[in-house]
């Protein structure tokens, strides 16, 4: 039995719940999921300081990935990428790998408050060291400055997920 092959991305605040969602999708499409976190973890340990630094690795990691995304879509195999997908510059490359596979898709957009998503931050946050980047509320209002939702004139299937106070995490 062939698999029809689909590509799921998300866009969300910091701390709204997006890759608590990439698993979950993962998990319920049985597909592949890729996480920039973890690459870049791995890859760019100590490079990352800032947000111009996250832009350039994160650029770099897309452009190397997107051949291997394309290859498992390709072969049937369903992709959740747990990336940001919060500007239109980085829907852009969403908007490429669907050029390039032909696959259905899913933009998985969570809707949430600043307050909401602060309150999941400092959760999330509890237990990590002292100085751990992207933790604070002012790192927190300096990365969301830059959201920027998905409009209809970008052509996603959009499926919307409000995150509340017993929201994803």
């Amino acid at each position: 039995m062939e698999r029809t092959p689909k590509l799921f991305f998300l866009c969300g605040k910091m701390a709204a719940g997006k890759s608590t969602l990439a698993r979950m999708l993962a998990e319920q499409g049985d597909a592949i999921l890729l996480a920039s976190d973890e690459w870049l973890g791995r890859l760019y340990p100590v490079e990352i300081v800032d947000i111009p630094a996250f832009m350039k690795y994160s650029t770099r990691l897309n452009e190397t990935l997107t051949p291997h995304i394309c290859t498992l879509l390709g072969r049937g195999l369903s992709v959740v990428l747990d990336f940001p997908g919060n500007t239109r510059r980085q829907r852009a490359w969403f908007r490429q790998l669907l050029d390039a596979s032909g696959v259905d898709h899913e933009l998985h957009v969570i809707d949430a408050s600043d307050a909401v998503c602060k309150r999941q931050l400092h959760a999330r946050s509890a237990g990590f060291p002292e100085g751990t980047r992207w933790t604070t509320d002012a790192e927190f209002d300096a990365i969301t400055a830059y959201f920027d939702p998905p409009s209809p004139d970008e052509g996603f299937t959009i499926i919307r997920h409000e995150a509340g106070a017993g929201g994803q995490e």
